[in-house]
């Protein structure tokens, strides 16, 4: 009985083995499929796919002008008039009235030295020419008087009423009445001459602006000893120095080679290194008539057609000398791209843009022809690259290699 009973109490193996077995064949099965997908997904990314070699080419910024551009050539904004602005006398400078970038007109007082020697001559000079036309007035009221006098004593001498010698005396008063006449008016010519030499010497302690002008540097400040000589060491020569910022123009070196190309009247655009993305109007204004042999230059001077206070002495500057003006409709500038970047697909131009090491298919908007390059009205921008001359066998999303050139 106890035998019958343990020979009953058997596991049933076949449920607990079955179940791990069958989910075991599920994950394998879903792990195949999930690898499987994934394969494709990298496929369809190309990671299985070589990287297609290829040449890149930017997406570029053009002004119209640089398709008609005979030569380029570099300089400097030069002030054509400039004056370093000096006293014509040694004294002490006691006041200032400008500072850099004031702008003066013609005339103007910039500076003053100390002054009040001078202007107590000037005084003292002033003075004496008073005098003088007093002792005039005084010798013309004698003079009057000694006339009546001596033409009265004539008529009494011929008719013998008085004597001669009395006569005499009367002729002699009337003499010495010319002579104090003459007398005072050169003295009144000598002292206002004297006057005006004091005003001359007061004048040179006044600093004017020579030109209505911009101060470019100031030299000197108050308390300053200033001398056109600058002899001492502590002496400044030049107070400020001054530019007529009306005669701004670039001076630029043309070669020899090249100076066929260039003409009086030529117009020309200018770019400020200090403002890239602006233009200026210009016309050349003289062709210097020497050449620099050390260097087989010509310089060549051209002049801003339009007036802008952003312009200044001494910027760097770039001349495109033109083969004609340019027209209204071409001073903006214009996105353009290599025209041997653009393909054709269903009808629509496109390019392939590169995102990082991958192209993306972009469909753009092409404008006019400027000269090898076309422009682009939409799709890309000014400082996108693309790939240049795209092959069949690229598709949207491939990887590339940009061939070092």
């Amino acid at each position: 009985m106890a035998n019958e009973d343990l020979s009953q109490l058997k596991i049933d193996k076949t449920t607990d083995i079955y179940r791990p077995q069958r989910r075991r064949k599920m994950i394998y099965i879903a792990a195949g499929i999930c690898f499987i997908v994934l394969l494709g997904v990298f496929y369809m990314k190309g990671v299985f796919t070589p990287a297609v070699q290829v040449e890149a080419a930017n997406v570029t910024q053009l002004y119209p002008s640089q398709t008609f551009t005979l030569l380029n050539a570099s300089g400097y904004v030069v002030a054509q008039r400039k004056a370093a602005v000096a006293s014509k006398v040694t004294g002490r400078l006691i006041s200032m009235t400008v500072e850099e970038g004031s702008r003066v007109k013609k005339g103007e007082v910039i500076a003053r030295l100390e002054n009040d020697d001078v202007i107590a001559l000037r005084d003292q000079a002033d003075a004496n020419l008073s005098a003088t036309r007093y002792n005039l007035e005084q010798s013309k009221a004698e003079l009057n008087d000694a006339t009546v006098s001596f033409n009265r004593n004539k008529e009494l001498v011929r008719k013998g009423f008085i004597s001669k010698a009395e006569n005499d005396v009367s002729e002699a008063r009337y003499n010495k009445a010319v002579a104090a006449v003459a007398a005072a008016e050169a003295a009144i010519k000598a002292n206002a001459a004297g006057l005006q030499n004091a005003r001359v010497s007061l004048e040179y302690t006044l600093i004017r602006a020579p030109f209505d002008a911009v101060v470019l540097t100031k030299n000197a400040d108050v308390g300053d000893i200033v001398s056109p000589l600058s002899a001492s060491a502590n002496a400044k020569a030049a107070v400020v120095t001054i530019a007529d910022m009306d005669s701004l123009q670039v001076e630029v070196d043309v070669s020899e080679s090249n100076l066929q190309q260039v003409k009086i009247g030529q117009p020309c655009e200018i770019q400020l290194d200090a403002f890239p993305d602006s233009r200026f109007r210009g016309i050349v204004h003289m062709i210097v008539p020497t050449a620099d042999r050390t260097k087989a230059t010509v310089l060549v001077k051209v002049r801003f057609m339009d007036k802008d206070n952003r312009i200044l002495p001494e910027m760097s500057a770039k001349v495109a000398f033109l083969s004609r003006e340019v027209r209204e409709d071409e001073k903006k500038p214009r996105t353009a791209l290599n025209p041997a970047a653009i393909m054709e697909r269903n009808g629509k131009k496109s390019v392939y843009l590169i995102k990082e090491n991958r192209v993306v298919e972009t469909v753009v908007t092409l404008g006019e022809k400027l000269g090898d390059t076309v422009e682009v009205l939409s799709g890309v921008k000014s400082g996108d690259r693309v790939v240049l001359k795209p092959l069949e066998k690229m598709r949207n999303g491939s990887r590339i290699k940009i061939a070092e050139k």
